[in-house]
């Protein structure tokens, strides 16, 4: 990755919170609360910014159509971030193959 990777990089992220920043406010927490638990559990290729960006097209959506952003997600919104995340491979299924020791498989 040279520095105008890393440059333009950059200029998408501010561009992305820039829109993040010009949602309502309870729009702006639940998706800080949905940034911060996909960083923990989230998919291998969140950074890739692609599932990030889609949620504030949602949120946008949703506040064109005089939604509350509960009404969108429902009131569970660790719940709402695991549904999207289902089909992914996550930190979360890492840490549990390092737990367990077989790769590809979770303890229940």
């Amino acid at each position: 990755m040279g520095i105008q990777d890393i440059i333009q990089g950059k200029k998408q992220w501010r561009a992305h919170m820039a829109r993040v920043q010009a949602l309502p406010p309870d729009y702006q927490i639940v998706y800080k609360e949905m940034q911060r638990y996909l960083f923990k559990v989230g998919p291998l290729d969140l950074p890739d910014g692609h599932l990030l960006s889609g949620i504030v097209d949602f949120f946008e959506e949703g506040v064109a159509a005089g939604q509350g952003v509960l009404e969108l997600i429902g009131d569970d919104v660790a719940a709402f971030c695991d549904d999207l995340v289902k089909d992914s491979r996550t930190h979360a299924d890492i840490y549990q193959e390092s737990i367990s020791g077989k790769p590809g498989t979770a303890k229940k």
